[in-house]
Order: structure tokens, then C-alpha cells, then sequence
């Protein structure tokens, strides 16, 4: 009878009893404290395309959090409405200036920048848009992923989306 207190499953049975209790005592604990504004910890904004607070849009341009800011997707459309040449070089400009601002406006640089999804609606703009990417990162591109789709909202020949890292506070 007493062998069978002292056996390796019996204190296993016994012990597991104890760290389950304990942990449940800690739920407890902090569950009777009191809860802290949902905003305050959860460390997400969400941010417009002029760093005002994002309202309840379907899509928010710019969101930070952890360190890390996440940009949606940019087309050439995206933030101008005008008329301009339906040509890879200036839709590329495009995009790259609204990626700039809003990586700018939350607090990165253009080489903070961690990772860019490209997605073309011609791969044969691949060069092209090659060429004006570069002018915007002088000192090496970050990782990136190019692919060619049927169409792009706004008829952008270019639409990008990219991570990247908060360097200014």
C-alpha cells in the first residue's frame, strides 16, 4: 500500500495537481485586478495616410505596433486622384512616395524598411519598375516578393505593401 505513494506516476499525479492549482490561483489573482485601457495595452495605432487616428474605414493605411509599422497596400491611385501618364516609371513613383510618407510619418526611414510584397499587372513592367525602386533604396533594397497579377484597384499598373521597423521616437 505505501509503495504505491511513493511511485514516480503517483508523484507525477500529485505534483501536476499542485502547478494546475497554483495556476489557477494566479488567474485568479489578476483577474481581480484592475484592467488597464484596452488601448494603452495593446500598443496597436492605427493611423490615417495624415497620421490622424484611423476611424472605422475598411482599410487603414498605416498601423504600428511592437516596433514594427505595417503598411497597406499603395497604389498610384491611392491618395491621387488626378490624371497622370498610365506608364510603369510614374505609377512606380507613385507608389514609392506614399510608401515613404507613411513609413516616414510612423516613425521609420526608407531603410528601415524590413520586407515589400510588389504586385504588378504586367510582369513585363518588371524592369521598369526595377529602375525607379532602386533610386528610393541608394544603400540595398530590403527583402521583397514581386508578382504579377490580372488587375489593381484604380486601374495602378503597381500596388505595394511593406513592414518596417520604428527607428524615430
Amino acid at each position: 500500500m505505501f509503495s504505491n505513494l511513493f511511485t514516480r506516476r503517483a508523484f507525477a499525479g500529485r505534483f501536476a495537481t499542485l502547478v494546475s492549482g497554483l495556476g489557477v490561483a494566479a488567474s485568479v489573482s489578476s483577474a481581480a485586478a484592475p484592467e488597464p485601457k484596452k488601448e494603452a495595452s495593446s500598443g496597436v495605432k492605427k493611423m490615417d495616410f495624415d497620421g490622424k487616428p484611423a476611424g472605422t474605414g475598411f482599410i487603414t493605411p498605416v498601423i504600428t505596433y511592437g516596433g514594427v509599422i505595417y503598411i497597406a497596400g499603395q497604389g498610384a491611385h491611392s491618395h491621387d486622384q488626378s490624371e497622370f501618364p498610365m506608364d510603369i516609371d510614374t505609377h512606380t513613383k507613385k507608389v514609392m512616395d506614399n510608401v515613404k510618407h507613411l513609413v516616414e510619418l510612423a516613425g521609420g526611414a526608407m531603410d528601415s524598411i524590413l520586407q515589400l510584397t510588389v504586385f504588378l499587372t504586367k510582369i513585363e513592367d518588371y524592369d521598369g519598375m526595377n529602375k525607379v525602386f532602386k533610386t528610393y533604396f541608394p544603400n540595398g533594397g530590403p527583402a521583397r516578393t514581386t508578382v504579377a497579377v490580372a488587375a489593381l484597384p484604380g486601374n495602378s499598373l503597381v500596388e505595394i505593401n511593406c513592414t518596417a521597423a520604428i527607428v524615430k521616437k
